[in-house]
């Protein structure tokens, strides 16, 4: 079993910054890939970011150029680092371990709040 605790949210004004921190503590069998999702009022979960065990890195279009994930396998915590933040960014922020074709390793964090205002 895995435990997954996000944190580093809060409000910041449109262009500012802020930085996500994911922790995973637990097994490290289902601790392969880690993923961002963020879902706003209204709207689906959508997925962000994606990094692997290896650092490959994969972005939603809408984040590209802004946002940065990458990883420190010494205290098992995945970033994200948000760039240029713009109001359609305000979400809920989770965390979501797991290992491909292992359904049961997928593990979620409770989320983080940004809040970007204009």
């Amino acid at each position: 079993q895995v435990k997954v605790v996000e944190s580093g949210g809060g409000s910041v004004q449109a262009g500012g910054s802020l930085r996500l921190s994911c922790l995973a503590s637990g097994d490290t069998y289902c601790n392969v890939d880690r993923s961002w999702y963020r879902q706003a009022p209204g709207k689906e979960r959508e997925l962000v970011s994606t990094i692997e065990s290896d650092g490959g890195t994969t972005y939603a279009d809408s984040v590209k150029g802004r946002f940065t994930i990458s990883q420190d396998h010494a205290k098992s915590t995945v970033y994200l680092e948000m760039n240029s933040l713009k109001p359609e960014d305000t979400a809920m922020y989770y965390c979501k371990t797991s290992r491909p074709g292992i359904g049961w390793c997928d593990f979620w964090g409770q989320g983080t709040q940004v809040t970007v205002s204009s």
